[in-house]
């Protein structure tokens, strides 16, 4: 699993007919501390989540595990919506 946050939007016109009426989200992986990672993600959004929110991201195999992805052409998805981290650093 992926933490990170939600930084925009992709629209696409013409998709893969599974994907239909699915919201695409722009996401930036974290580090543990909560500062940005490297790179970018598109996922497909599977439970509401907004704008700048913190999410769960599962990516592969995982993401067409995920609610209501069966058999669609997927690589990452969100599963959650963060409210808190908890991390002990020893």
């Amino acid at each position: 699993m992926i933490i990170a946050r939600i930084l925009g939007t992709v629209v696409s016109t013409q998709k893969d007919p599974k994907l239909e009426g699915r919201k695409l989200l722009i996401v930036r992986p974290l580090n543990l501390d909560g500062s940005d990672g490297s790179g970018y993600l598109v996922a497909v959004d599977t439970v509401g989540a907004g704008f700048h929110e913190r999410v769960l991201v599962v990516s592969g195999s995982s993401a067409r595990l995920a609610q209501g992805m069966k058999d669609t052409p997927v690589d990452a998805a969100i599963i959650g919506v963060i409210d808190t981290v908890d991390f002990i650093n020893d």
